[in-house]
């Protein structure tokens, strides 16, 4: 608990024993309660993540939004913090995230990995593809975001009933920005976090997942639109 808000920490899995016991290790006890969704795991990540005291949730429809739908369902606190499991982001910035949620009155932050404090944290491709992916959100959404495929966010769960979250996919990570963004309700911001290199196995499939983000920024942005 932050100034009276109880805090659930969301965290989607496949696979991620590794990061899913680094961040557990540092788990703060401003942390009111963790939600892993276990997205098929077959490793022992369900196992860590029980010993360590989360509450774990299965999600047998694979993909990263389905996982996140999910766990956002099953979030019971007033405000919900996300990360990926593979100990990419700062655990320790959790606190700093959620005060400048109060303390500014927002009602939606996304962390942004830009400038990457180590260069060497995320792969040239990585690099490219989310500069290519953030130029076109911005254009769409004519808010200037450096960071559209950030996975770390720091959010009200009551924001979660102005949202209408379809993906079932890597694209929910630009639709719940672009949902908070484009309604006059919510107010967002971005906030610098640091970011390092993942533990474990890399599961994201560059040329498709970023194929699948391009063309669904267009069709959100033109179902947004419709909708007004």
């Amino acid at each position: 608990m932050i100034n009276k808000f109880t805090i659930s920490l969301v965290i989607p899995c496949y696979n991620e024993e590794k990061g899913i016991e680094y961040i557990l290790k540092r788990l703060s006890r401003t942390i009111d309660e963790v939600i892993v969704v276990d997205n098929n795991c077959t490793d022992r990540t369900v196992e860590i993540a029980e010993r360590f005291g989360a509450r774990v949730v299965e999600e047998k429809k694979p993909g990263y939004g389905s996982a996140y739908k999910k766990g956002f369902a099953s979030a019971t606190k007033d405000i919900i913090v996300t990360m990926d499991g593979d100990g990419t982001y700062p655990i320790e910035e959790i606190n700093y995230l959620v005060n400048q949620l109060i303390n500014r009155n927002l009602d939606f932050i996304s962390g942004s990995r830009f400038p990457l404090e180590d260069k060497d944290s995320m792969l040239s491709s990585n690099k490219l593809g989310n500069f290519i992916l953030s130029i076109l959100f911005k254009g769409l959404t004519f808010k200037n975001v450096l960071d559209s495929q950030s996975g770390m966010w720091v959010f009200y769960r009551s924001m979660l009933d102005q949202m209408n979250l379809k993906s079932d996919g890597m694209p929910l990570s630009e639709e719940i920005k672009m949902e908070a963004i484009l309604n006059k309700k919510i107010k967002f911001a971005e906030v610098h976090i640091s970011y390092k290199n993942r533990l474990g196995i890399v599961k994201l499939r560059k040329w498709k997942d970023g194929f699948d983000n391009l063309i669904f920024l267009f069709k959100k942005r033109l179902e947004i639109i419709l909708k007004k």
